[in-house]
């Protein structure tokens, strides 16, 4: 069973095509990105397995002439990877914001539509070019059906005292002001795969789990649910990331505004492209960079990374708190499966809650999933990689067949 999964943004569009033998089982049978969208030359990467990579470039106006390329590189007699888009029985969007509507994924319908062109003042970046994504299969392929799957659902079953911030209430009824949470796709993958590699029952498990990449965030799971994370009513809060600010003190940003003049849109472009990794040490928002620098003395660099792991470790110690322990600790995301160093920054001094790391184990951990916590750790640590694709796959799988 063929399924095309599709990741739409402001001027790219990632794509994956699957053959799904059950939910949770699938081969990759290419993927690849649109990109620069809406400029004068975009570019297409394809990857078919076991064949050549191709690259096209070409005007593409918008993410219908986007997807429009995709599909052609998927059919394409030297280049694809089947012989007629018929055979695409479905297609899966992630989607960033889903409100308080959807707990789960769902089957695109009208009313669904509704539903997230409402969250678009909730994730103006985001949701409008999910939106696009699915449009665009409408038009192309009007009898496929689409299911949409949301960053922020899996979060849903925060409790009332978790998500709701100390402003006056009205905000909260007038303008859903709450914290959403994201990255629940990833999140809730991990946390199944690591305690199947770990020995542990997901739904008798008290769990964090640690998405590190450009932008990062930390979730606390009691019994294979979303208790808490460090994600707010936008990306920008919790962890410092790559140029996201993460949690500081609101009354900095009035400070600045008034000093440097700033309006809303240029204080939001500031605590969302200009600080973290990239405005602390100002060398790189790529930690493969920050590291490069501070190994070379660069002081700043070598303070961003510091920052950077005790915010980890912050969260790590105030989830274990709010659940009243933890069994496992769980790194993923691009620098999270890739960067002893950051795991290791993590975790360090929290042996007091028996949190113990096996640096051998650590090190060799690199890209691949692996139990990095020594054998007398009575809480496991692991690597475990995420795969959001295979996930939009399955649910996909799940809702239709």
């Amino acid at each position: 069973m063929i399924i095309l999964v599709l990741n739409c943004g402001s001027s790219s569009a990632k794509y994956q095509v699957l053959d799904m033998k059950s939910e949770g089982n699938a081969d990759v049978l290419a993927k690849g990105v649109v990109e620069r969208i809406g400029l004068p030359e975009g570019v297409l990467k394809h990857k078919p397995a076991g064949k050549s990579e191709f690259e096209r470039t070409a005007p593409i106006p918008d993410h219908t002439v986007a997807i429009n390329m995709i599909l052609e590189a998927i059919v394409d007699p030297e280049h694809g990877v089947i012989d007629s888009l018929s055979k695409i029985e479905a297609v899966g969007h992630r989607v960033a914001h889903g409100g308080e509507y959807f707990s789960d994924s769902v089957v695109v319908t009208p009313e669904v539509k509704k539903q997230i062109e409402s969250c678009f003042e909730l994730a103006p970046l985001h949701n409008p070019a999910n939106m696009k994504g699915v449009e665009a299969v409408e038009s192309l392929m009007p009898n496929v059906p689409q299911v949409t799957v949301f960053d922020t659902s899996f979060h849903q079953t925060m409790p009332k005292e978790n998500y709701i911030y100390p402003i006056p209430y009205k905000y909260y009824e007038q303008y859903r002001i709450r914290r959403y949470g994201f990255h629940g796709t990833s999140h809730k993958y991990v946390a199944a795969k690591a305690c199947k590699m770990a020995g542990l029952k997901l739904d008798e498990s008290k769990i964090i789990t640690c998405h590190i990449g450009n932008g990062a965030s930390v979730t606390a799971i009691v019994n294979g649910k979303s208790f808490d994370t460090s994600m707010g009513f936008t990306p920008v809060d919790g962890l410092m990331m790559g140029t996201r600010c993460g949690s500081i003190d609101p009354s900095i940003l009035t400070f600045i505004a008034e000093r440097e003049e700033l309006t809303a849109d240029q204080m939001n472009s500031f605590i969302n492209k200009k600080c973290g990794l990239q405005g602390l040490s100002e060398v790189s928002s790529d930690m493969r960079d920050v590291m490069a620098a501070a190994d070379s003395g660069n002081e700043k660099a070598a303070l961003a990374l510091k920052i950077f792991n005790n915010r980890i470790k912050r969260f790590i110690g105030t989830y274990a708190a709010e659940m009243g322990g933890v069994d496992m600790i769980v790194f993923t995301g691009g620098i999270g499966e890739h960067t002893a160093v950051v795991r290791k920054g993590a975790t360090e001094g929290l042996e007091f809650m028996g949190v113990t790391v096996d640096d051998e184990a650590n090190k060799k951990a690199y890209g691949n999933d692996a139990v990095i916590s020594a054998e007398n750790s009575k809480v496991k640590v692991v690597v475990a990689t995420t795969n959001e694709e295979l996930v939009i796959a399955s649910d996909t799988y799940r809702l239709l067949f």
